[in-house]
């Protein structure tokens, strides 16, 4: 036989313990070098092997021999990390053995010279659970409340808390002990600690502290402040005689040196107090911190507590009071806090309140519109081009708002406006004049200075669309024989010479001939033979310098006839008008012949080939009937050009003023109406009290659960149990179902296992994957089921963007007493639906055409393919089963033509918008027949346009 001697080094290893693995006795011979740094890779594979589900009993004494006496600082605090983790107990529950050693390596560490040892020990002993291992470390303790270093004694305190409120009998005079540690310290972090220990364990006690230095709480440091602002607030409220004694002390902690006292401290006092005074003075210090605070989210947190205030009817008037303090916070850089900035102070003035502030009008002009008007002045001088455009265009809407609600002001702000219509802005130019279509509508006595500035700004417009806007705007609104004549006159000098067309070839011709000439010039030599100079001709400036056409007829050459169609419907207006008011005949026919030369020119020149692209076949149609109609003008042409067209108009206006005015201001705000005769829960009437505490809780999940999530009653299981997935089959030895519900960013999966077998299920983990834009943020922990048992176990998903996820996985678990390998069991997979992340949202017209321009995703394929019969019907099916909004108006959808088209807008809790055009058609002779049609989706991301159209082929059909 072999003798041990001639055995490997590795076999005489392994024949210590016959149970230990490989993997064992490699971490073994680490832990017994005498490396330090072995000792440490050795000591993090170890705890991660813990934290996996790994045992590894053996190495336990081989730690005690040849790691704990090692002085290192690093491998003292991996230590820690190992004692806090490694088991302690037997099967059975009793403390192992080996753990005496332990703690007697626990006192050693906190009676060390070294007092980063000593804190983290004291640190360490926070996090343990067992009684044995505290009860003989207790006056080391104690002890530590005296030492030099404030880091040992800070964590001295944290540690006697943990142990209180663990096991009150190890240290019953915890409360005093610390009461009396406070009067005498003097460093703010421990007396921070110690104070919030008396808050938790003894009230009495931190509230005679309390009173003892009231007035000298100003000088605290902020960590100390922010636990008496916690204090005060759980005494008033549970004892609200108490108020009078502490708000003074609130009060003064709304000047302290630190941000987040400041903001905690108003919060507490508008909750303890409703007096004005009170509620300002909190308001001026949420102002004071969005100024000066540099972090946007502070800000944008800050508003919206400010706004909050606002929402309360007792405290409007103290808002209203501090308008002029909240437009300082204008002078932010960031877009999204000016934009709540100026959302608040149009909330903050509305006609509910005007009444009640005296000379508001006054003020209003000179001081609130006078701030705005410096801020669009800023604007146009700023460097930041985006930033600055996007900020006026905010800047536009907010001074429209403010003309419409108070008619007083419009005057002054219209010349500052107009000034949009020429600086090439297309978005800020369509705001203003969107702006001046609804003023001449609601309020006549402007309707003269708005046309005069309109048509003194006419000339200097620079974007078709604009232009385009200006004309329809002049025509509709002329209403005196002069304002047509200088109409007429503005688009004669737009459009230039005419015949249009015999006027560009000759202006062609003219420059052919320049171009000519120019180049025989150039031809001449500079310098002759004998070394003189020589003359050249000078060559007129036209022939080097391009040929500036007006601007109308500029638009017409680069193939924008869309404009050219605005400009015959608007001298057709301003024709049959003109043929109303003036008597002269002779002037009546020279103007309807100029409108119809103006017309037939456009119509030539779109066929003429000169300009880039031909004029299309709704222009020209256009275009037509408008020289028809004043070829052969009738009474019903007339009332409709002069008057339906108006008609229409203004019932469009008020359709968007209604839907603004019963838009919620918050969706969280939606009031739950509540029918006469429901059920009335009269434990939610009565105060919960400490017996019924349970109950009422039980009651509250239930209900919970199954009340359902929408407004539909005729849909009983439409509930949240809908949101329970089952993972596993029923005859499965472990069963499992998840409820999945949707926290902003996050997904969380709250997991239900049971344990159908007779035995004992370790190291039971749950193994999850995704699909798509998720990410699993950590891994669940192993854990122990009991035979018949059951247990929860919640996992944690990423959501990075909008669009459908897979989650899948399986469970994996070992049976005790088995030598097996491990049991594995597959779960189903769980669909991610993005409609959980997807929102309704409101935009203007012109956002909605910008977002759709600005957006390269876009899903094409959407054919409608339903059974339902009625387009409007099909719409709202659409809207409800993608959570999206319709954007085109109530009044633009009635009427049973059999064609529909419908803009559709939603947003998701990540930022990201959607766009749906939806257009259907249903043949009128046949009302049996599906609704046919397409249906297009932009978005910002590939993902989202695409899952957005998955979703609506699978919920096109109506379940029957």
């Amino acid at each position: 036989m072999t003798s041990s001697a001639e055995l490997p080094c590795y076999t005489l290893l392994y024949s210590q313990n016959d149970s230990e693995s490989p993997s064992e006795l490699i971490l073994r011979k680490e832990l017994e070098s005498n490396d330090t740094k072995a000792k440490i890779r050795a000591l993090k594979k170890i705890i991660n092997l813990i934290l996996s589900g790994e045992r590894l009993p053996n190495l336990l004494m081989v730690i005690m021999r040849f790691v704990m006496p090692s002085q290192d600082h690093k491998i003292k605090k991996l230590l820690l990390l190992y004692w806090e983790i490694v088991p302690k107990t037997t099967p059975d529950g009793k403390l192992l053995h080996e753990m005496i050693l332990v703690c007697d390596a626990y006192r050693k560490d906190l009676q060390h010279p070294n007092e980063y040892v000593r804190g983290s020990t004291l640190r360490f002993l926070c996090k343990l659970k067992e009684a044995e291992l505290l009860e003989p470390l207790m006056p080391t303790i104690r002890s530590c409340l005296e030492h030099r270093h404030a880091y040992v004694r800070r964590n001295a305190v944290m540690a006697i808390y943990t142990i209180f409120r663990n096991f009150d009998y190890l240290i019953p005079d915890a409360p005093e002990l610390v009461h009396d540690f406070l009067e005498r310290e003097q460093d703010a972090s421990c007396k921070r600690n110690a104070f919030m220990m008396l808050i938790h364990v003894d009230q009495d006690r931190a509230l005679e502290y309390l009173s003892s230095c009231i007035d000298q709480v100003g000088s605290f440091g902020d960590i100390l402040q922010l636990i008496i602002v916690e204090l005060v607030y759980k005494v008033c409220h549970s004892n609200p005689s108490q108020r009078t004694r502490f708000i003074r002390c609130i009060y003064n902690l709304l000047n302290s040196n630190s941000a987040a006292v400041r903001y905690e401290a108003a919060g507490t006092l508008v909750t303890l107090s409703s007096a004005p005074t009170a509620v300002r003075a909190a308001a001026s210090c949420y102002i004071e911190l969005i100024v000066k605070e540099s972090d946007n989210n502070v800000k944008l947190i800050v508003l919206e507590k400010l706004n909050s205030l606002r929402k309360n009817p007792n405290y409007v008037k103290i808002i209203q009071e501090l308008t002029m303090d909240i437009l300082r916070v204008l002078n932010a850089p960031d877009m999204e806090v000016r934009k709540k900035t100026l959302q608040l102070i149009m909330d903050l003035i509305t006609p509910k309140t005007i009444e009640e502030v005296c000379n508001f009008n006054v003020i209003f002009q000179q001081f609130v519109v006078g701030m705005l008007k410096k801020e669009i002045t800023k604007t146009m001088n700023a460097t930041e081009k985006e930033d600055a455009a996007k900020y006026r265009h905010l800047l536009v809407r907010t001074l429209h708002t403010c003309s419409i609600k108070y008619p007083e002001v419009a005057e002054s702000v219209i010349p500052l406006l107009v000034e949009f219509l020429g600086d090439g802005d297309e978005v800020a130019g369509n705001d203003v004049l969107v702006f001046m279509r609804e003023a001449m509508q609601k309020f006549q006595h402007i309707k003269p200075l708005v046309m005069n500035m309109l048509l003194d700004s006419f000339q200097v417009i620079r974007t078709p669309s604009v232009h385009r806007a200006a004309i329809w705007l002049l025509g509709e609104y002329c209403d005196t024989q002069e304002e047509c004549e200088s109409v007429m006159n503005e688009i004669k000098k737009g459009l230039g010479d005419v015949p249009l067309v015999d006027s560009e070839l000759k202006m062609a011709t003219d420059k052919s001939e320049t171009k000519e000439t120019a180049q025989q010039s150039s031809g001449q030599n500079l310098v002759t033979a004998d070394g003189s100079y020589a003359t050249q001709a000078a060559i007129s400036a036209l022939s080097s310098k391009k040929e500036l056409r007006p601007r109308l007829r500029e638009y017409l050459m680069d193939g924008e006839f869309f404009v050219g169609a605005t400009m015959a419907t608007t001298l057709t207006k301003l024709t049959l008008r003109y043929s109303k008011l003036c008597e002269d005949t002779a002037r009546k026919n020279r103007f309807s012949a100029s409108a119809m030369l103006y017309m037939a020119g456009i119509l030539h020149l779109g066929k003429s080939g000169l300009p880039k692209k031909a004029i299309n076949d709704d222009d020209f149609d256009r275009i037509s009937v408008c020289i028809s109609v004043l070829s052969t003008p009738s009474d019903l042409m007339m009332d409709i050009f002069t008057k339906e067209c108006r008609k229409s108009l203004s019932e469009m206006i008020a359709n968007q003023s209604d839907s603004k005015e019963d838009k919620p201001e918050d969706l969280d705000e939606i009031v739950v109406r509540v029918q006469a005769d429901d059920p009335i829960s009269f434990m939610s009437i009565i105060a919960p009290s400490e017996d019924d505490l349970g109950e009422n809780q039980f009651e509250e999940s239930l209900s919970k659960a199954l009340t359902s999530t929408t407004t539909k009653k005729d849909n009983p299981l439409d509930s949240q149990l809908n949101k329970v997935h089952q993972l596993t089959g029923f005859s499965d030895p472990v069963y499992a179902e998840a409820y999945i519900y949707v926290n902003q960013y996050d997904i969380v999966l709250d997991v239900l296992i049971v344990n159908q077998t007779g035995d004992t299920l370790q190291n039971t983990t749950l193994e999850l994957a995704t699909l798509g834009d998720l990410k699993l943020v950590e891994k669940p922990v192993p854990i122990t089921i009991a035979p018949r048992d059951f247990c929860n176990i919640k996992a944690n998903i990423k959501v990075a963007s909008t669009e459908n996820g897979i989650i899948f996985g399986n469970i994996v678990y070992d049976v005790s007493g088995t030598a097996h390998d491990r049991n594995c069991v597959v779960l189903n997979e769980i669909h991610i639906d993005i409609m959980d992340y997807i929102m309704p949202a409101t935009c203007t017209d012109t956002e909605f055409r910008q977002m759709w321009a600005e957006f390269e995703w876009e899903n094409k394929v959407v054919t409608v393919n339903s059974n339902i019969t009625d387009i409007q019907e099909y719409l709202d099916h659409i809207i409800a089963s993608t959570n999206m909004k319709c954007l085109t108006s109530d009044t633009a959808l009635k009427g049973d033509c059999g064609f529909l088209a419908a803009n559709l807008y939603a947003k998701s809790i990540f930022g990201e918008d959607a766009l749906a055009n939806v257009s259907i058609e249903r043949t009128a002779d046949q009302s049996e027949t599906p609704v046919t049609g397409h249906i297009r989706i932009r978005a910002k991301s590939q993902g989202m346009a695409l899952s957005l159209g998955d979703k609506i082929n699978l919920s096109q059909k109506k379940s029957s």
